[in-house]
């Protein structure tokens, strides 16, 4: 697949300003008179669009240069502002900790993505967000989740019957379609068809709008189609409101229409719109990036792919169920290094309400906050030959992830530690349970996808594998 030309032209342009001089480091604000803190220190990039395109094309290297020249706190000119950058264990604990509410969630993601996932819950603050995500947790409790595995096995296998043994088979591509046929089967309660297809593109877009310098509703912009895109979705859950509350359906939808919380209290409707655009966003592209990036390490490591396929085949099942989770040991140690090695979601967002410091650095009020979790996982402070994939630096006998409380971070953590994680990692390794059973797969010796970055790094060229019958 073609690298699209837009993605070409961010590569050209990061290569030319990665080879610019080094610019000289100047403060983001200086501490208080008297006081024993240091000040943050970074570059703001070139004029307009700053360092965005040198940490959007590979934003693993440059955070490691970042940690290198100025440790665990730094700042940055990106997304047209100022932006300090958070690293390591100790720093993101700090942060995820929030023991003085001073990191709002809901400013530091409202100024990249508020006018796309407005009022989601990740886009919430302290008491507020406790009581949402209470009410939210009826969707996701164990028995909820057993349902939704049991109506998500149907649709991987008729999804997965349709992937055509070839060469060059896209499986990013491939795994976008199927999650998204999951999530509008599984969360929305809709069949696949036109309409679906017609809600999948606006979510697409949706999730695409705030990826972008161009931060204005200009016509042909991303931006633009992304609030475009937020109104037909809004649209769509508001028209099926009435009939979602009034029924019986196992799907999210409908759950989320009928939770409460201890109090009996349970979700207007616009709150149900609200969690129902963000859900998808949460649960589509960091299931569809895992799974896709699990099945590339799996076909360059080949002996990875052999020893989870007998696993699967030893379970004699052809789709899982919810008890079955824990009899894959193996395939959850490649689940865990998959997330370690390539997290989809990369950095969290935060803004600061009031001055306050971090790592002992001073960070003045109305600062926005970016926390690297992949880039911290992929560090050698922290793991060990971090750029290599090993799962079982996850076994009982290593357990790397143990180094920190917040070494190993994928679904972020603390009391916004991402409510959907068991259901992803349910989905992931169902789709991948009946995959093995199903296919072999291989890649081309030398072969290393052309990644860019969006909710986190994910493959431009869609990902081509040789996919084989079994």
């Amino acid at each position: 697949m073609p690298v699209p030309l837009e993605h070409r032209a961010r590569a050209a342009a990061a290569a030319v300003v990665d080879r610019l001089p080094a610019r000289r480091s100047v403060p983001l604000a200086e501490p208080p008179a008297g006081s024993d803190l240091r000040p943050v220190l970074g570059d703001p990039g070139l004029p307009v669009v700053g360092n965005t395109l040198g940490m959007m094309q590979d934003t693993l290297a440059y955070c490691r240069r970042a940690h290198e020249r100025y440790g665990p706190v730094s700042w940055t000119g990106s997304l047209g502002t100022r932006m300090v950058l958070v690293l390591g264990p100790d720093a993101i604990g700090e942060v995820l900790t929030n023991r003085d509410k001073v990191f709002s969630n809901e400013q530091g993601w409202g100024y990249l993505i508020g006018a796309f996932f407005e009022r989601g819950v990740m886009l919430m603050d302290f008491e507020e967000h406790r009581d949402h995500r209470r009410i939210m947790q009826q969707a996701f409790k164990r028995e909820r989740l057993v349902s939704y595995l049991d109506g998500m096995n149907g649709t991987i296998a008729r999804g997965l019957a349709d992937w055509r043994p070839q060469d060059g088979f896209e499986i990013y591509e491939a795994t976008k379609a199927l999650t998204l046929d999951i999530a509008t089967e599984i969360f929305v309660g809709a069949e696949t068809g036109a309409d679906a297809d017609r809600l999948n593109e606006a979510f697409i877009h949706t999730v695409h709008g705030g990826q972008t310098v161009i931060r204005q509703d200009v016509p042909g912009t991303r931006w633009h189609r992304g609030l475009v895109s937020r109104r037909l979705l809004e649209d769509y859950f508001r028209g099926q409101l009435a009939a979602k509350r009034a029924g019986d359906g196992a799907d999210l939808f409908s759950v989320l229409c009928r939770a409460e919380g201890d109090d009996g209290a349970g979700f207007s409707d616009e709150d149900v719109v609200n969690h129902m655009i963000f859900v998808l966003m949460a649960a589509h592209d960091t299931s569809t990036i895992t799974l896709a990036m699990l099945v590339y390490y799996l076909a360059r490591h080949p002996e990875w792919q052999e020893r989870l396929r007998a696993e699967s085949e030893a379970l004699g099942k052809d789709a899982i169920g919810y008890d079955d989770l824990d009899d894959l040991p193996l395939m959850d140690l490649a689940f865990k290094e998959t997330l370690r090695m390539n997290s989809p979601v990369g950095m969290l967002a935060r803004q600061t309400l009031r001055d306050t410091e971090i790592q002992g650095h001073h960070v003045p009020a109305g600062t926005n906050l970016m926390l690297g979790l992949y880039q911290t996982m992929r560090m050698a402070q922290w793991w060990e030959d971090p750029d290599r994939f090993d799962p079982e630096r996850f076994s009982e006998e290593r357990r790397e992830d143990q180094s920190h409380k917040y070494a190993f971070t994928p679904f972020g953590g603390n009391v916004h530690k991402c409510i959907g994680m068991h259901f992803g990692g349910m989905e992931v390794k169902a789709i991948l349970h009946q995959l093995l059973l199903r296919s072999t797969w291989t890649i081309p010796a030398g072969y290393e996808p052309v990644m860019d970055y969006g909710t986190g790094p994910f493959p431009v060229d869609g990902l081509p594998i040789s996919l084989r019958s079994r």
